[in-house]
């Protein structure tokens, strides 16, 4: 997305704080040291138990093609303090003049279910690198990350049912538009209606008519014999511009008209009203008038908890069409992901772990350089634990919990295990092959049945890093 739909230099998709810390940390001569960094969300969104990893490619591509421009470097040469000098040297300057990232970065797979305090990207490189990159990561992560989990619950409440994504005019622009659309793919939609994001991605496109077709003409019936005249493989009938019931008549009758010229009617769509009783009394007529396969598609601010209310009165709606609350994921709008530095390397070369301490236990961040094993029992995910690759491997299958679940618990029932960070990037260069977005859909399902049958799931850290993290945190008080 990044290199088709831009040209200009992307470099300064930062925030200026990490340049002044770049800044200061090439004055104090310390910004060549290597440092990690982790990429990773506090809680899960929506009140869930879990999330959809979703935004690698768009950051690695962003990643692979940074480079600082001259017209990046002359537009921080206008930057000033408030003395109204130069905020930046001239030496500065030219040390960012055509500066390409030399980051090693590994990270979870697309599609991946992850959970709260594991690291989804772990950054390591020069320590100005790092943080330059902090802003862009997150919001490129954080926001495909939300949205695919959304899309993820939505289809769980369609119970198998097709999903589209409507919502390209309520989406927060044409970033947040085309983000939406790939993110609600990855979280298991079976379509969108946002033809530039068809193009890009490959997903497929689906869409009918408006209400506005039906109003440019003299009468609804008149109007559904047009489309059907102009798009006969594509007839989904919207019937409820004036009176639903009448609308789903008229729909009936062009769909017979059609078959006699040799196509069938695809459905009609409800926008508006009692869906569960519209789709019902809907589903009566079609069956009635032989279109037992024509499908009720719905839309209307629906989501996840509307759907699951709509099956429990028993609607007939074969298709669900979710627009402004998925694209906007208007009950969470953001993700809460931060960016914490883990270990850094002292003038001997040595690493040294960091901990960011907080007065609220969910902000103290959790030192080392991180890795994430997840342990499997015949294709069911049984158990996650956060290691630290400075102390070695983990006492397999021994977890420390946290939060309402606190203690040591083992995993005992597993019988294979994987390390869930696996390198993407070694020296600003992308070192793995990038999956399709289907491939990366198909990931996610495998993922979401992996975990559909999971109780008292354990995630946590392991009994090192646990004790590591208590001594860090005495050793600061």
């Amino acid at each position: 997305m990044i290199d088709s739909l831009y040209a200009p230099s992307l470099a300064l998709l930062t925030d200026l704080y990490q340049l002044t810390m770049g800044f200061g940390y090439w004055r104090n001569r310390i910004h060549e040291r290597r440092a990690v960094f982790h990429l990773f969300f506090r809680q899960c969104p929506f009140g869930g138990d879990y999330a959809i990893a979703a935004g690698l490619e768009t950051a690695l591509k962003w990643l692979h093609d940074f480079q600082v421009e001259a017209e990046d470097v002359a537009y921080l040469r206008t930057l000033c303090g408030n003395d109204g000098k130069p905020l930046f040297s001239e030496g500065f300057l030219e040390a960012l003049a055509g500066m390409h990232l030399e980051l090693n970065v590994d990270a979870i797979r697309e599609g991946s279910i992850v959970f709260a305090h594991q690291p989804l990207m772990r950054i390591e490189g020069p320590l100005w690198h790092c943080q330059w990159v902090e802003t862009a990561l997150l919001n490129l992560i954080n926001f495909q990350t939300l949205i695919a989990t959304k899309a993820a619950r939505v289809c769980a409440a369609a119970q198998g049912d097709r999903v589209l994504e409507f919502g390209l005019r309520r989406a927060q622009g044409i970033d947040g538009a085309l983000s939406a659309s790939r993110a609600s793919f990855i979280g298991g939609c079976h379509a969108t209606s946002n033809v530039m994001a068809g193009r890009i991605f490959g997903i497929p496109v689906a869409g009918t008519h408006a209400h506005s077709w039906v109003m440019s003409f003299d009468d609804e019936k008149t109007a559904f014999d047009a489309y059907a005249s102009a798009l006969p493989n594509n007839c989904v009938f919207l019937v409820d511009t004036y009176d639903t019931i009448q609308g789903v008549d008229h729909a009936i009758e062009i769909g017979h008209r059609l078959r006699s010229r040799g196509h069938e009617m695809i459905g009609i769509r409800l926008d508006s009203g009692d869906l569960a009783d519209l789709s019902i009394r809907a589903r009566q007529r079609l069956d009635q008038q032989g279109f037992p396969d024509a499908l009720i598609v719905a839309s209307n601010d629906l989501d996840e908890h509307e759907i699951k209310k709509l099956k429990q009165k028993h609607a007939t709606i074969a298709v669900w069409g979710v627009g402004t609350n998925l694209v906007t994921a208007r009950d969470q709008p953001a993700l809460g992901g931060v960016y914490k530095l883990g270990a850094i390397q002292d003038d001997q070369n040595q690493w040294q772990p960091r901990i960011k301490l907080s007065e609220l236990p969910i902000k103290t961040s959790t030192p080392g350089i991180q890795q994430v094993r997840r342990y499997w029992n015949d294709n069911q995910m049984v158990g996650d634990v956060v290691y630290s690759e400075l102390l070695g491997q983990p006492d397999d299958g021994r977890v420390e919990l946290f939060g309402d679940r606190n203690g040591v618990v083992t995993v005992s029932n597993w019988d294979r295990s994987e390390d869930l960070l696996q390198p993407v990037m070694r020296d600003g260069k992308i070192v793995t092959e990038l999956p399709s977005l289907t491939e990366i859909q198909q990931h996610a399902n495998s993922q979401k049945q992996a975990w559909a049958k999971a109780s008292n799931y354990p995630i946590g850290l392991d009994p090192k890093l646990a004790e590591q993290k208590r001594d860090l945190i005495a050793a600061c008080n």
